[in-house]
């Protein structure tokens, strides 16, 4: 599974953070970091994260291979 995080949608709420903190890891107050190549046992926590975005900044699977040049 890929991911992308569009960076400039996000707001810095953490709720991936919270659902995958092995994927996702909130630097300071605004600079999220993260793993595009999602881990197998990592994707069910990271599928919850992309449902738990309230802006819905991150894109999975599909749509984040496309975007990925």
């Amino acid at each position: 599974m890929q991911i992308i995080v569009d960076l400039n949608r996000c707001q810095a709420y953490a709720q991936c953070v919270f659902l995958a903190p092995e994927v996702f890891e909130l630097h300071g107050e605004e600079a999220l970091m993260y793993l595009p190549a999602v881990p197998p046992e990592q994707q069910e926590h990271v599928r919850r994260a992309v449902a738990a975005c309230p802006v819905q900044a991150i894109l999975p699977g599909e749509l984040a291979s496309t975007d990925d040049r």
